[in-house]
């Protein structure tokens, strides 16, 4: 029995079986997932082929150490932006042997949003090493802390399907 629901259970198994018929390996770059991305993957036999490894990166100080995402990039823009997602899923990259990876961030609530960042707002970015990037601006809604954070799993599930085969 999977830990999560039997669509991105469906899902994370087609990537696995997909990355593996390619050789591909991804890196996962989380923010208000915590984790759920390269756990759907991980709850998958197999896995191990294609999970290098999975950044859970919630603090500003985790996204700039460990993912090089600049304190200037932070501060103009903020941990929930475009800018943002795009230089965790640069870093996720850079700090791995993965071919893709994908990173979000963003406000799962109930509270922290604000009129122009609302709760439900999250960025995700996918890219690979062919230079490829993907960004996505989701507005979910302030539809509950879980019901967020399983959409944007879904999404970024999506993503990294799209990623691949770019």
């Amino acid at each position: 029995m999977s830990l999560f629901p039997p669509d991105i259970e469906k899902t994370a198994a087609k990537i696995i079986a997909d990355f593996t018929a390619k050789g591909l390996m991804v890196a996962t770059a989380e923010s208000c997932t915590g984790g759920l991305i390269s756990g759907a993957l991980t709850d998958i036999a197999g896995s191990s082929a294609v999970v290098d490894r999975g950044l859970v990166t919630y603090t500003n100080e985790a996204k700039a150490e460990i993912l090089g995402v600049s304190i200037e990039t932070l501060t103009t823009f903020g941990a929930v932006s475009r800018e943002t997602a795009l230089k965790m899923a640069a870093g996720a990259l850079d700090k791995s042997r993965a071919a893709v990876s994908i990173a979000v961030t963003g406000i799962a609530g109930p509270g922290g949003g604000s009129a122009a960042k609302p709760v439900g707002l999250v960025h995700l970015a996918a890219s690979n090493r062919h230079g490829k990037i993907l960004h996505r601006e989701m507005r979910y809604g302030d539809i509950g802390r879980s019901e967020v954070r399983l959409a944007t799993l879904r999404t970024a599930l999506e993503m990294l399907q799209e990623i691949a085969e770019a």
